[in-house]
């Protein structure tokens, strides 16, 4: 049987919370439209922190942390690049554990499944590339079988207080 290339939103939304996240510090993202869409809905514990740019939600997110906050930032690929001096000050230099959660957007259907190497568009295709030159570790997030990532990675950056990337492939899904 081939894997189902999504992720239901409320299982998401299920690993954040089993890991103490407390708030959802966001540039909405198309890619994870439906995880934003319950989230606006109220989820009991998480708290949404829209911002104007991507480096704003870093920042915001290390306001929070040193605060004593376990936030997350919920952005696309292309906010990622946006604010790279951000993830390199703050998460880098600074050892702040910054959890990234990145939609690939502009992905395209056929690339699923595939290496994101592969595909056609830079915005995908230089996103791992871009944080393996930064150090900052990453983890693929494409099918309900990579929900325990969001585990691994949150208690990594924790562990380590460095920034880490949970990549979201393929859109989630709506229930």
């Amino acid at each position: 049987m081939e894997p189902s290339f999504h992720i239901a939103a409320s299982d998401y939304l299920d690993a954040l919370r089993r890991n103490g996240v407390d708030h959802f510090v966001t540039v909405p993202d198309y890619w994870q439209m439906s995880v934003h869409k319950r989230v606006e809905q109220g989820v009991p514990g998480l708290k949404v922190v829209r911002c104007c740019t991507e480096e704003q939600a870093v920042n915001v997110s290390v306001g929070l942390r040193v605060g004593g906050k376990r936030p997350v930032v919920v952005i696309q690929n292309q906010g990622f690049y946006a604010c790279i001096n951000a993830v390199r000050a703050a998460g880098l230099d600074a050892r702040m554990p910054i959890v990234f959660i990145v939609g690939q957007f502009g992905r395209e259907f056929a690339n699923f499944g595939e290496e994101p190497s592969k595909s056609g568009r830079n915005t995908v295709r230089l996103l791992e590339p871009v944080m393996d030159a930064l150090g900052v570790r990453h983890w693929r997030l494409e099918t309900e079988n990579d929900l325990p990532r969001i585990d691994e990675a949150i208690a990594y950056a924790e562990r380590e207080s460095c920034p880490v990337a949970l990549i979201v492939g393929a859109p989630t899904a709506w229930q």
